[in-house]
């Protein structure tokens, strides 16, 4: 199935509910919350009030991304202000599993992240224990950067280790992803696609979800 998650940090927040409103109305089944703390990358974006907010206006799956530093230590506040999913970077946890199982526990779907620097063999061992594995298709910290095309070989990895070993997760990407290229990144075997340029940065967001879900059908044999 796939599950198209706008991205808030492209959103015009002077109108986000409305944004939000639109999406929804269109068809896209999760938000995607980017949450930078200027030390695991060189930004500093949204918190746990945002996330409590949007939780307020509406029933969309709000994916938050925590590009954070030790992210557990704050997964029990975001998970109180209506994060469905957790997803914590493998390269900012000392203790990855423990950080997912502490997810898990508070309710949450968890989610593990990893760089493009960082090969999808630094997460195998905890594929068993998430909902979603999430492949930064450009480097996390900024919006509006270009797409990697090599990191669709990630996907394909990722894929095909759950057929192997018979486990589910989602394959989600992030970064860059529109009209010219979802159609590589779903044949590698994503289902949940990042979109936040080309969705809030475009003049009709609600037009642009109906785009990715028509190039999404019209990829079924």
């Amino acid at each position: 199935m796939f599950i198209l998650a706008p991205s808030i940090l492209a959103a015009d927040f002077c109108r986000l509910g409305d944004e939000i409103r639109a999406v929804r109305r269109a068809g896209a089944q999760y938000l995607h919350i980017d949450v930078m703390d200027g030390m695991f990358v060189p930004n500093i974006s949204l918190g746990v009030p945002v996330v409590a907010s949007v939780r307020k206006g509406t029933d969309m799956v709000l994916d938050v991304h925590l590009m954070i530093e030790e992210p557990v230590r704050y997964a029990e506040a975001f998970a109180r202000a209506g994060a469905d999913i957790i997803c914590v970077h493998a390269e900012a946890c000392s203790d990855l599993k423990a950080a997912l199982d502490t997810i898990k526990g508070l309710g949450a779907r968890a989610a593990v992240s990893v760089k493009p620097g960082t090969g999808p063999e630094a997460i195998l061992g905890v594929l068993d224990r998430v909902d979603m594995a999430l492949i930064m298709s450009v480097e996390p910290g900024f919006g509006g950067q270009a797409f990697m095309p090599e990191m669709l070989k990630k996907a394909e990895f990722l894929a095909d280790y759950a057929a192997k070993n018979n486990l589910k997760y989602d394959i989600e990407m992030d970064g860059g992803i529109d009209l010219s290229n979802i159609a590589r990144v779903l044949a590698s075997g994503v289902n949940v696609v990042v979109a936040g340029s080309s969705v809030f940065g475009a003049d009709d967001p609600a037009r642009a979800v109906t785009g990715f879900f028509a190039a999404a059908e019209g990829l079924k044999p």
